[in-house]
């Protein structure tokens, strides 16, 4: 009866990193303390940005948005170069001064260096205090929680196999299969619902930020030939476009060259 001990070290694990990852999910779902009607008020293109993808789109929209007004090149190779340096906000300043006082730098590090600034930072403290952002200790707890649940997953099966192994030939595996498959079950079932409750949202906003961000409507792209004339067109045309790729990242970039010069590694 030896593997019992393994039994106990697989339904210890499960148990305590399933209870953490529920803690951390219900911790992050707590109404945060929010501004004056907060679910009244429109979003900007880069709180829009920060709520569904983080700093990292907002780096995105920025330099996608100067790129498109003949600020910046944003070359297919990967760099990016500067045409006009007088940024028009803070953010657009910040990723002039990414780019380094030569005016030119490959984009991942302008990227890295833009989703790190001051006013991008300020952006989510600013989202944060609005409560439509989840603070970042929230989010930092609960994908701890998941890596976690994920690692019992690991030690259930490893414990599992050598319990097997140390059963013996007379009782058979099944009671010993049995009683490891229930704690297996358990952290796969968490993992599977944290999938279902979490991948289709944003783990950056809050409930009522989610709830802004769903209020946004991104039209549909025209064709080419309806996009001919220019002049306000094109305008409308840009800020659909900087809406898409606010609210669903650089997948929504129409043109090819744009995502490859925006193709790059954040890291992960």
């Amino acid at each position: 009866m030896l593997w019992v001990l393994f039994l106990l070290v697989a339904w210890c694990s499960a148990v305590v990193s399933c209870a953490r990852l529920c803690l951390a999910a219900v911790a992050a779902a707590q109404p945060m303390d929010a501004g004056p009607e907060p679910e009244g008020r429109a979003l900007t293109l880069y709180e829009a940005a920060f709520l569904a993808g983080g700093p990292r789109r907002v780096a995105d929209l920025a330099l996608v948005s100067m790129s498109r007004e003949r600020r910046l090149l944003l070359a297919h190779t990967g760099w990016v170069t500067v045409v006009d340096p007088d940024g028009r906000d803070d953010v657009e300043r910040s990723a002039i001064a990414a780019i380094g006082p030569l005016g030119q730098s490959p984009v991942p590090p302008v990227r890295t260096a833009l989703a790190d600034a001051g006013p991008v930072r300020a952006l989510a403290d600013r989202l944060v205090a609005a409560g439509l952002a989840v603070p970042a200790g929230a989010r930092a707890n609960v994908a701890a929680a998941v890596r976690q649940v994920r690692l019992a997953c690991v030690v259930v099966l490893l414990t599992g196999v050598v319990a097997l192994l140390m059963v013996p030939p007379a009782s058979g595996p099944g009671p010993a299969l049995a009683w490891f498959a229930l704690p297996l079950l358990l952290t796969t079932g968490c993992l599977v619902i944290a999938r279902v409750e979490v991948h289709p949202y944003s783990p950056w906003a809050s409930p009522t930020g989610q709830r802004l961000l769903g209020r946004i409507d991104v039209p549909p792209r025209r064709p080419v030939a309806q996009r001919a004339g220019g002049g306000a067109d094109e305008e409308h045309d840009d800020g659909e476009l900087l809406t898409a790729l606010a609210v669903h990242g650089t997948v929504a970039l129409p043109d090819p060259a744009l995502r490859a010069a925006l193709r790059a590694h954040w890291g992960h």
